[in-house]
């Protein structure tokens, strides 16, 4: 298994497929990354060689936020809208969708589980 980024990434996939296991690399990222170190993208993980390891290994540093720096400044930018009190920390703060989704039904990934309200029946047929 190969180790890019501090993440353990699988070695029977194909290079192109192995390199969106790490955060803030996506399809295409990883796409761009091959053809800038000119490697088959199609190239399964456990044939590379420890110079192109090395290779993509640099190329990532250089050109990518990844990982713990990449989730500290999302955080962060969760945290100064917060703080500012704009509507969109208004949202975060509650635990509502940010991006203007409606709320009367669905929005469950965002509000958990329903919560029954006291008092409130179900109308029966």
């Amino acid at each position: 298994m190969a180790r890019i980024a501090g993440v353990n990434i699988p070695a029977g996939k194909p290079l192109h497929i192995a390199l969106r296991y790490i955060y803030g690399i996506g399809p295409a990222n990883s796409l761009e990354i091959c053809e800038r170190i000119n490697m088959d993208p199609m190239k399964r993980v456990n044939q590379l060689t420890e110079s192109e390891l090395l290779r993509i290994r640099e190329d990532i540093d250089r050109n990518y936020k990844v990982e713990g720096d990449l989730r500290r400044e999302v955080s962060m930018n969760i945290k100064r809208l917060m703080d500012l009190g704009c509507y969109r920390g208004l949202r975060h703060r509650k635990g509502l969708p940010v991006h203007g989704q409606r709320t009367h039904t669905n929005a469950r990934t965002r509000k958990g589980p329903a919560k029954p309200i006291a008092g409130k029946k179900i109308a029966k047929k």
